[in-house]
């Protein structure tokens, strides 16, 4: 699962990232709630660990504006705080659940697969665009209603590019939503992945989805093109 951390503490912040990181979660971070707010605005993440006492803007303020701009992320608050008014307003303003510190990661590690599964009986969560159809809790695609077999990073790739469809996606942006931002990766790793992806979802096909944007990123075609063409 790929899971976003907000956390000013940081040294709170990288044990909360080194500990996700070796339960086997991909995990991106922010240390304020403005940063932290672009970064959940941006990406998608099956759930957000967040904090209340953040700078510049505070995570029930964070979480109320996530609310606001439709994003339904399952969100943790994970705070020092234990008094019951905090608690009753955390979740009264969307939060899913809600786990004081000091924690153990056992127990931080089942709430996030409890909130996550709760999110995913509650909607297939299915997306379509162009003749694709993508089902991220299934973990199934199809085009012109073929089956469509993809490795894990093929359908990370494919479902960042698919669910910001039309509009160009920089390398960055997802070199970091694939990998996270806790490894290296070489910088020919995404373009390997890219062509990989384009091998089963483009090339059997008269029109091409996957689009380059030179010196910017990649697009997910809403107007097809024909192969051979760049966009």
């Amino acid at each position: 699962m790929r899971i976003l951390v907000v956390e000013d503490e940081l040294r709170m912040l990288e044990l909360l990232r080194k500990g996700l990181y070796e339960h086997g979660f991909t995990v991106m971070t922010a240390a304020d709630g403005e940063s932290g707010l672009q970064v959940a605005s941006v990406y998608e993440f099956d759930a957000i660990v967040l904090d209340i006492g953040l700078p510049r803007l505070d995570g029930f303020q964070l979480l109320q504006a996530l609310r606001a701009r439709s994003r339904s992320t399952p969100v943790l608050i994970l705070t020092a705080r234990d008094k019951e008014d905090d608690i009753i307003h955390g979740l009264a303003v969307g939060a899913d659940d809600y786990l004081t510190k000091p924690f153990s990661f056992p127990e931080l590690v089942a709430r996030l697969n409890s909130i996550t599964r709760r999110q995913r009986e509650e909607g297939d969560g299915t997306i379509k665009a162009a003749d694709v159809v993508m089902n991220p809790v299934r973990h199934t695609v199809t085009r012109a209603r073929d089956n469509i077999g993809l490795t894990r990073l093929e359908f990370r790739l494919l479902e960042s590019l698919i669910r910001r469809a039309g509009q160009c996606v920089s390398r960055q942006e997802l070199t970091e939503s694939i990998w996270g931002t806790d490894r290296p990766v070489g910088p020919s790793a995404l373009e390997v992945l890219v062509n990989s992806l384009r091998s089963k979802l483009d090339a059997p096909y008269p029109t091409r989805l996957i689009g380059t944007v030179r010196g910017s990123g990649y697009i997910f075609q809403l107007a097809a093109s024909a192969p051979g063409r760049e966009s």
